[in-house]
């Protein structure tokens, strides 16, 4: 597995934006082909995983995950499938993960997306520590770069997660902003050594220092971390779900990852 180990010099922005004297890409999928995402770059996570939600998610089904038009499609859907060796499910989707295909220790990670909307939609843009399956969560940490759940139809949130003697701990802060699934937006966050800042387009909201995260000589956010990007429905968070919102779709014109070019 490619490590993407970004070392990073102080670095100072003029403005909360990208310019292309200050970056380098060093990864992406720009979704400029047709079928099931790139298999060298995807994998999925299948089954129901976590936070008691109500999607199934399928593995290399194009009706809940494909590439057309120059975008990836996430669709959340329901839908009587059948998966192999369980039982019929009600409601399906896809998580994309790069776990053993790619993963980033700082940099700055931008994907250009339009949410899908209406109760009970929840997709996420966010990482999780490549040590999960050794220390568990939240011990792995855990940044989202992106979450909007549809009962909160105006707040976009971004958020870390770790551990701090063995016990979940959590920074947040959100954005409010109108109608954010009519068009495509910037979601990113740009990571150092010294701290995690979120963007929604242009715009900084929130921003987390990274030695909150210590614990002793352990911080999940000095180590590799992989992508995830899911549609997820319903849960402990997601809330009710209005079937007749369904299927929605997650739309991802492109995914890129930089390195700072302020590197010694």
């Amino acid at each position: 597995m490619k490590i993407l180990l970004l070392t990073f010099a102080v670095l100072i922005l003029a403005a909360n934006r990208v310019n292309a004297e200050d970056w380098k890409l060093v990864w992406s999928d720009e979704f400029n082909y047709q079928g099931l995402p790139d298999p060298t770059k995807w994998n999925y996570e299948e089954g129901f995983i976590r936070n008691h939600e109500s999607q199934y998610y399928t593995r290399a089904r194009s009706e809940n995950a494909r590439v057309e038009d120059g975008h990836l499609v996430i669709e959340c859907r329901k839908d009587h499938f059948t998966p192999t060796n369980h039982a019929p499910v009600e409601y399906t989707a896809t998580s994309l993960i790069t776990q053993n295909r790619e993963s980033l220790q700082y940099g700055r990670i931008e994907v250009r997306a339009k949410l899908p909307h209406g109760l009970g939609v929840w997709p996420a843009i966010w990482t999780l520590g490549t040590n999960i399956t050794q220390v568990g969560w939240p011990r792995c940490g855990e940044i989202d770069i992106m979450e909007f759940v549809g009962k909160e139809p105006k707040s976009i949130h971004g958020t870390v997660h770790y551990a701090i003697d063995g016990k979940h701990q959590s920074d947040g802060g959100k954005l409010e902003t109108n109608r954010p699934w009519d068009d495509y937006h910037i979601y990113a966050l740009e990571w150092t050594p010294e701290r995690m800042d979120f963007y929604f387009d242009q715009t900084k909201y929130h921003s987390v220092l990274v030695d909150k995260a210590n614990q002793g000589t352990v911080n999940p956010f000095r180590a590799p971390q992989y992508l995830i990007l899911n549609f997820a429905l319903g849960g402990n968070w997601g809330g009710p779900i209005d079937d007749a919102v369904l299927p929605q779709q997650f739309l991802i014109d492109y995914v890129r990852i930089y390195q700072s070019t302020a590197t010694k």
